[in-house]
């Protein structure tokens, strides 16, 4: 059965400079971005997303962070020579202390690494270092790192507590919100993990001025899906927008931030662990996912994947009448514009359909896509800004793979 989303005015409406600031590009600019926080709203376990430059060197970030005996920073061998040591003198110079020691592990670095054996590094540290259910995990670092450290907190003696630092802006807009922990296991993405809540989420802005450019256009990815799904009004000014984002005006990232970061809270704070509307969040995944596993993790960045997933989906949804061609061709546009592929490697489209099956959202062996809009057009749907979960007839899917797959 089909689940579109609640109604659009459930969610605050976007408001591009809340500080109430205007202006050029230019000027916008020269004026930093003011601190924000999002909340997640889970009862006992809702958390704050701090937003703003210059976070990690500020000890009143951290204040109320858990206190214990020690406290351990995972990151990995990119980002620990930019920010560990900067993250651990701020943790230090707590008064009173928040922690006697604080250590530093850094991981190898890549999607190919976020597996079981990489998984035991944190464990083996933890147990070497005699951590106990106190002890506090902080994930410095992009996606993987927040993905693996989230699950080694989950686990380690049945859950101890964790705070996540996120360096790149696929983590920053996504995987650090929302306690989705995983590892990847070599027939799926994701496919072992946990939900499991951090305690406090840390945006350092500064930290996306050192992300390469291929980074950045992975991230927009994620930032562009939220229009689509929750928020065209978003979706409109990404598009206005493009340039300065991947020029990386400081206030235009802010925004694209905090923005992101608002819709996914509305989702969670509704369907924390999935069970419906969360699935949302999903859109281009399911051919994004496909297509990671299908080259070889790492071979294509996630943000690629959920880039080329998104047409993929939205040549889906138009075929089966949810939307119309001028959206399809916008959104390659953008899709385009921000860097990314619209267009997927050919993987034989029976390979393509058998990682899809194995995908999270399957159920009895059906594929389940995210479509943009509420029913089809022709039925009374809404169109672009509100997502629907949906089975879809092979044969349209084959349509797909053979219009949006390289020839």
């Amino acid at each position: 059965m089909n689940q579109p989303t609640p109604a659009p005015q459930a969610l605050t409406p976007f408001v591009a400079n809340p500080a109430g600031r205007c202006g050029t590009s230019a000027e916008r600019t020269q004026s930093a971005p003011v601190a924000q926080s999002v909340r997640i709203d889970l009862a006992d376990r809702s958390y704050d997303i701090a937003i703003a430059p210059g976070l990690l060197s500020q000890p009143a970030t951290f204040a109320a962070c858990p206190r214990a005996a020690q406290a351990l920073i995972v990151t990995n061998t990119t980002v620990a020579p930019l920010y560990a040591e900067r993250l651990k003198a701020t943790l230090l110079a707590q008064n009173p202390p928040l922690y006697k020691t604080v250590d530093v592990l850094a991981l190898p670095d890549g999607e190919e690494f976020k597996d079981a054996a990489t998984l035991n590094l944190i464990y083996d540290r933890l147990l070497g270092s005699t951590a106990d259910r106190k002890t506090v995990l902080y994930a410095l670092g992009g996606g993987v790192v927040g993905d693996m450290t989230g699950f080694a907190a989950a686990c380690y003696m049945r859950g101890v507590p964790f705070v996540q630092v996120p360096t790149t802006l696929l983590s920053q807009v996504d995987s650090s919100v929302g306690g989705k922990t995983a590892i990847n296991h070599p027939l799926g993405k994701n496919m072992i993990g946990a939900f499991y809540q951090p305690q406090l989420v840390v945006a350092d802005l500064d930290t996306l001025n050192t992300l390469p450019e291929r980074e950045l256009s992975a991230g927009l990815a994620e930032v562009i899906k939220y229009g689509p799904i929750a928020d065209m009004a978003f979706f409109d000014w990404i598009e206005a927008n493009i340039a300065g984002l991947l020029a990386r005006d400081p206030a235009l990232l802010a925004t694209a931030v905090r923005r992101s970061c608002e819709i996914k809270a509305w989702v969670v704070g509704q369907d924390e662990k999935e069970s419906g509307l969360r699935a949302i969040l999903n859109f281009g995944h399911t051919f994004g996912h496909a297509i990671e596993a299908g080259l070889g993790y790492g071979e294509w960045l996630h943000g690629e994947g959920v880039g080329c997933g998104m047409v993929m989906a939205a040549h889906l949804s138009q075929r089966l009448g949810y939307v119309d061609t001028a959206f399809v061709q916008r959104l390659t546009r953008l899709v385009q514009a921000a860097g990314l592929p619209t267009v997927g490697p050919d993987l034989g489209a029976d390979r393509y359909l058998q990682l899809m099956r194995g995908d999270k959202k399957s159920e009895g062996g059906d594929i389940k896509f995210v479509l943009i809009g509420s029913a089809p057009l022709a039925a009374g749907g809404s169109g672009p800004g509100v997502a629907t979960i949906a089975k879809a007839p092979e044969s349209v899917v084959r349509e797909v793979l053979a219009a949006c797959v390289q020839g």
